[in-house]
């Protein structure tokens, strides 16, 4: 009986690394995807330095400010939520989760009314009002929207795979023996919080 339990916990731990391992890879893969379109960012930008300065100058820096503390904090309190697990405090996770969650929310909400801003202004693809500016204020707001779109859709998708890890924690399937699904959630998030720190400077803070 002894042998079987050594031996299931080694097949336990094997999955764990794999399952390390895998969003590791993935997340690589991510930063190969967002790493290009910096890539090209920084050539368009070299190209039009003047335009994209004009351009950047009519984004809400407010806002972009605000989103950037609260991604910020939605890492900590994610951090949280994995700490209080590994403690066998699962109510104390489940909140910080959802907590994270919030933010999450919340940085879209902020996203929705900036970008409502931007629309009322005609400062969209395809507006007549965009495509009357010279080249290089197209070419800001086209990555503008492209990039920071994309990276809306990977909170969209973080949210959504922290909720689903909430669920499993609630069920007990997630706890202080077996966490390892959390934390790979946490690695995602992290990820997303990291590339609007990039975003962020980019896009509002250029001169």
């Amino acid at each position: 009986m002894s042998t079987q339990a050594v031996h299931v916990e080694a097949h336990e731990h094997r999955d764990d690394i794999r399952s390390r391992m895998g969003m590791w890879l993935f997340l690589f893969s991510e930063l190969l995807l967002f790493g290009g379109l910096f890539l090209m960012y920084s050539v368009y930008r070299f190209m039009h330095q003047h335009d994209f300065s004009i351009a950047s100058k009519e984004m809400n820096t407010f806002f972009g400010t605000m989103n950037t503390v609260i991604l910020l904090t939605s890492s900590l309190t994610m951090a949280l939520s994995i700490t209080a697990i590994k403690r066998g405090s699962r109510k104390l996770s489940i909140f910080f989760q959802l907590v994270t969650i919030l933010f999450g929310i919340t940085f879209m909400v902020n996203k929705f009314i900036e970008w409502s801003a931007e629309f009322r202004k005609g400062n969209f693809p395809g507006s007549a009002i965009l495509l009357n500016k010279p080249p290089g204020q197209i070419l800001y707001f086209g990555l503008y929207y492209s990039m920071v779109g994309l990276h809306g859709i990977h909170v969209l998708v973080g949210m959504g795979l922290i909720a689903f890890m909430t669920r499993l924690t609630i069920k007990g399937i997630i706890n202080k023996d077996d966490y390892v699904k959390l934390e790979t959630a946490g690695l995602y998030w992290h990820l997303v919080d990291i590339i609007w720190i990039f975003l962020f400077p980019l896009f509002y803070l250029i001169t």
